[in-house]
């Protein structure tokens, strides 16, 4: 696909910096990345409830929600995957630049995609969070019946069965959802975002 090549960036004439402090909190992607299974749309799910009642301005992108429009004309080859990650990636971007914490939720399965949205954003802007569960623990919950489709041919290049899963090498949070619960887990990001400075305690 060409590149265009006569536009130019505009600046705002709001900066990042005046609405974080109108918000009253630091703004950055919290990425959660794991098997399908493992509990990374839960997690954002509550995470964002507790955050609202926090009066903390988030938004979260899943990834089943965003390929049925942003993403619609992709598949999962890697080359899909890794055009839909550098979709997400562009989208968290302008929402930190909003002010906004931005969750998102998908596997995201290769480490280099993650590190690229990492260089999207400024140091301290991307809170990778691993959400671990082990292929076994996953296929028990499979809660969309898609380990069994996996297993029984239907569909190919599944990750952790036909497709690799590429483990954060360095992730800031790791949630092992084998052994916490949702609380527990939601309870540790709060945590986080409390004793690094992204928001009030």
């Amino acid at each position: 696909m060409a590149e265009s090549t006569n536009i130019v960036w505009h600046e705002s004439g709001v900066t990042k910096q005046q609405r974080q402090e109108q918000n009253g909190h630091k703004s950055a992607v919290i990425w959660f990345t794991g098997l399908s299974g493992s509990g990374k749309s839960t997690i954002s799910v509550e995470l964002e409830k507790a955050l609202y009642e926090k009066g903390i301005r988030s938004y979260r992108l899943d990834g089943d929600n965003i390929r049925h429009g942003l993403n619609k004309n992709l598949g999962f080859s890697d080359g899909d995957r890794t055009e839909n990650i550098r979709r997400i990636g562009e989208v968290s971007k302008l929402m930190v630049d909003a002010g906004l914490f931005t969750l998102t939720a998908f596997i995201s399965p290769f480490r280099a995609d993650r590190d690229e949205v990492r260089q999207l954003v400024e140091n301290g802007e991307f809170i990778e969070v691993y959400v671990k569960a082990s292929v076994e623990t996953c296929e028990e919950r499979d809660p969309k019946g898609l380990y069994k489709k996996a297993r029984a041919g239907e569909i190919k290049d599944f990750t952790g069965i036909d497709s690799p899963y590429e483990e954060p090498a360095d992730p800031e949070i790791v949630l092992d959802t084998n052994i916490l619960s949702i609380e527990e887990a939601v309870r540790q990001l709060l945590e986080y975002l409390e004793q690094n400075g992204y928001v009030a305690s």
